[in-house]
């Protein structure tokens, strides 16, 4: 092949992955426009839905973190919230944010002793904008060795779900709600649809709920049935062939038994004594 030829395959190629990369994009928006987009804006009704109905409400939600070298912190869930739409020409976002309120009377009251652990208690209430140290105890150098802690103050919690043309998909982030830290979850877009939603509503109000449950295909249903069916039927002949081998093995001691009782005894036949070596010695001055 040629130069011109090695050059025009190559530019040739380069066009049809650009090609492929440009259609890929227009299906991704396409998605966006025709599913997400709308899937969004569902979302963020049924948020603002069940904002109000909270609002009115006023459940007592009581929530349970533990805390590295503290214990559970306890606290309940303040019905204020803060809903926001982020809308651009690609992308929609939509924040909930909340707060949980810490009950400092149903938190321990923790005596923490050396300058190591004091730092990692004291840093874990920092990062999560808690208060709470008492009487704290300094060394010569300043350093505090030893203090008290019990929690206090207010737990942000945030809930942010994203959908852009560029994914195709939406990112649902939750912060400070199962634990103190972040859950994410990517759902389709297929998947934004009233059940999904209702999934949503029960997590962010703490309640039993499937949201991080993945659901299976029918095809992989079926593979899992089927691979069940392949095992049962596996365990069933290895325990027949190991019950036929038992008794296989049984049956033979059974038989050597028997031939081992009636065998006749062996004759053993006498050899005549090797001569001595005084005999040996006898025999050769006889000569």
């Amino acid at each position: 092949m040629g130069l011109l030829d090695e050059l025009e395959q190559q530019a040739q190629q380069r066009k049809a992955s650009a090609d492929d990369a440009e259609k890929r994009k227009s299906q991704r928006e396409e998605i966006f426009r025709t599913q997400l987009e709308p899937g969004m804006n569902a979302l963020h009704d049924f948020l603002g839905k069940l904002v109000a109905n909270l609002k009115v409400l006023q459940p007592k939600k009581q929530l349970r973190f533990d805390l590295i070298g503290y214990g559970e912190v306890v606290g309940y869930i303040e019905h204020e919230y803060d809903l926001k739409v982020n809308q651009q020409p690609g992308s929609r976002e939509i924040v909930l944010g909340f707060q949980c309120l810490v009950a400092t009377e149903e938190c321990p009251t923790v005596e923490v002793v050396g300058a190591s652990k004091v730092r990692t208690v004291a840093g874990a209430f920092q990062r999560f904008h808690l208060g709470g140290l008492l009487e704290p105890k300094k060394d010569a150098n300043g350093e505090v060795v030893s203090a008290r802690f019990n929690a206090k103050g207010r737990i942000p919690m945030t809930a942010t779900f994203l959908a852009d043309a560029d994914s195709a998909v939406v990112r649902m982030n939750f912060v400070n709600f199962d634990a103190l830290g972040t859950a994410t979850k990517n759902i389709p877009p297929e998947l934004l649809n009233e059940s999904t939603f209702d999934a949503i509503g029960r997590y962010l109000m703490r309640e039993e709920n499937n949201l991080f449950q993945e659901a299976l295909s029918d095809s992989f249903r079926a593979q899992l049935r089927t691979k069940v069916q392949q095992d049962q039927i596996k365990r069933r002949w290895e325990s027949k062939i190991g019950a036929q081998q038992k008794a296989d093995l049984e049956k033979i001691k059974r038989e050597q038994s028997l031939a081992g009782r009636f065998a006749k005894p062996a004759v053993k036949e006498e050899k005549p004594a090797s001569p001595s070596w005084l005999d040996r010695i006898k025999g050769l001055v006889g000569k």
